[in-house]
């Protein structure tokens, strides 16, 4: 069965050159033009919605949340596709849920290799799900440091006991760190493990998610170093 792909954009032709290239690369694209015409649709069946944020009535951010809150479908993966080009908006959209964030105008060789990887991990998420051994009491245990928590099982994190609101890359980021603890790795090693080795990801992109994590960590934050020209470690404080 063809993985099923939802193109949402009012401007018809950027949604037909997506739909034009992305089933040459196999997928089954449909397209809406606007999100109230893509909330009115049956969205279980799709696989993956790519959004424009800057629409009519309701916006991608609006379709997006609404996603979100539909059991049915809230795990769908989301990638926005932009004019909107400033570290805020990527910010507000990777916070309510989006798996990634394209800004136009787009390199299509790119949005492909975004997509590869964003379908990547939402099957590899499912696989897992499926093969979790069900009435066991076999959990993964959590991470700790200090007074900071990772409830693996959860897919959640504590500074205090109190819980602190983590993006999905966030999330990814602090286990990254937390379990490889003690050494400097690159920026091309921390894509290749949090983000998948073949997605396009620029330094700026990886850096500003570094700075808003270390802002949530409170005083963990600085255990979040940084080597000049070679990268990014977790340093153990005595």
């Amino acid at each position: 069965m063809k993985t099923k792909i939802l193109v949402i954009d009012n401007e018809e032709a950027l949604c037909e050159i997506l739909r034009f290239n992305l089933r040459k690369e196999g997928y089954d694209v449909d397209i809406a033009l606007s999100a109230e015409n893509a909330l009115a649709m049956d969205l279980t069946p799709y696989d993956l919605f790519i959004v424009d944020i800057m629409m009519d009535r309701l916006s991608g951010f609006d379709f997006a949340a609404r996603v979100k809150n539909m059991p049915a479908i809230e795990a769908k993966p989301i990638i926005f596709c932009s004019a909107l080009v400033g570290e805020d908006d990527k910010v507000m959209g990777l916070n309510i849920g989006a798996d990634d964030y394209v800004t136009k105008p787009f390199n299509i060789p790119e949005v492909k290799a975004r997509v590869r990887a964003v379908l990547r991990r939402a099957s590899l998420s499912q696989r897992l799900k499926q093969e979790q051994p069900v009435n066991t009491a076999i959990f993964e245990e959590d991470i700790t440091y200090g007074t900071l928590r990772i409830d693996r099982n959860k897919k959640t994190c504590s500074l205090d006991n109190e819980p602190i609101q983590l993006t999905r890359t966030e999330y990814d980021l602090l286990l990254f760190f937390l379990t490889h603890r003690g050494r400097i790795y690159s920026r091309e090693e921390i894509i290749d493990k949090v983000w998948g080795g073949d997605v396009v990801i620029s330094n700026r992109t990886i850096d500003t998610n570094i700075t808003r994590l270390r802002k949530k960590l409170g005083e963990y934050g600085n255990c979040i170093v940084t080597r000049q020209g070679f990268g990014y470690g977790f340093k153990e404080t005595n």
